[in-house]
């Protein structure tokens, strides 16, 4: 017995050193690690000693300041950011980790409202309607509750800004690498796994799974520094706040607008939170969750709601 419990330990052992040798040769060979400059061109701006990217349309009216979600580069607003900047002013803002912005942490919803109120600052915006998508409805909520004076209104769109649990304490202890990075570059180099991912985002109606879309959103994957920040984000969950925190909002116009088909986060869910902040919501016939990219017509008139 003793014998075999010896070779099943050799045997094991062997085996989490060969997988330990393979991943770190994956790891050294697959993509990865690529300076931010060299898939985004930019506008890039300066912020607390970050590099954030952004995009922006239109050269007079109002500012508003676009905010995107869980994994979302300012991309996702190509489409909603022409027909508001015919009439105002309007920034998209890549949020770290996601999108082009530089990989420095921490990811936490307080350091987020710091950096887009630094970015505010920085491209001289002065009270602007602030949209967040998904988990940027958090961040429009937080300024709300920080400067309200400050806005000239917050949009949510498909985003509660409530907040949910952190991942289990053990989970932490498997993003190690080589093996996390290794897991990591396979999920985000596999086209099935957004390929599913967007199918349901975008619902029925959205637009077409090309290769080209698919590289639209692995790209930002590539970045230095991202598989170590998803690293980071894994304790804290999904970010925001509590209903009692979104029934302290006054004095700020708010909109709520969701994808009638959204499958992500409920309409149910969107409607309670529109109650709790005592504003109108607005139900998004044929979107999904990716509500900017089905709809973009009518997220655009959510957004002028508060706008003007």
């Amino acid at each position: 017995m003793r014998r075999w419990a010896k070779r099943i330990g050799l045997g094991l052992l062997a085996f989490v050193a060969a997988l330990t040798v393979s991943a770190a040769i994956y790891d050294g060979v697959s993509r990865g690690g690529l300076p931010a400059d060299t898939l985004y061109a930019g506008p890039y701006v300066q912020v607390d000693g970050r590099s954030l990217a952004y995009r922006r349309w239109g050269d007079h009216g109002s500012p508003i300041v676009l905010i995107g979600g869980f994994l979302e580069a300012s991309d996702v607003w190509r489409s909603v950011g022409p027909l508001l900047g015919r009439t105002h002013r309007v920034f998209a803002l890549d949020l770290p980790p996601f999108g082009y912005s530089e990989r420095k942490g921490p990811y936490t919803l307080d350091a987020w409202l710091d950096e887009v109120e630094g970015f505010e600052r920085a491209l001289g915006i002065v009270r602007p309607t602030l949209v967040g998508h998904s988990l940027g409805a958090a961040v429009a909520v937080g300024e709300a509750l920080r400067h309200p004076h400050g806005l000239r209104g917050i949009v949510l769109l498909d985003g509660d800004a409530l907040r949910e649990g952190g991942a289990p304490s053990w989970i932490g202890a498997l993003a190690v690498d080589p093996y996390f990075t290794a897991v990591y570059r396979m999920l985000t180099g596999w086209n099935w796994v957004f390929r599913r991912g967007l199918s349901s985002a975008y619902g029925a109606y959205g637009p077409k799974l090309t290769q080209a879309e698919l590289d639209r959103w692995q790209r930002p994957f590539y970045v230095a520094g991202t598989a170590a920040a998803f690293a980071q984000m894994l304790p804290h969950g999904i970010q925001g706040y509590a209903l009692a925190d979104l029934r302290r909002v006054k004095g700020v116009p708010v909109v709520v607008a969701w994808g009638e088909h959204d499958t992500t986060d409920s309409v149910q869910a969107g409607r309670t939170t529109a109650k709790a902040l005592h504003a109108p919501f607005v139900l998004l016939p044929r979107a999904a969750h990716l509500s900017m990219l089905v709809d973009p017509g009518g997220v655009a008139r959510a957004v002028e709601r508060v706008a003007g």
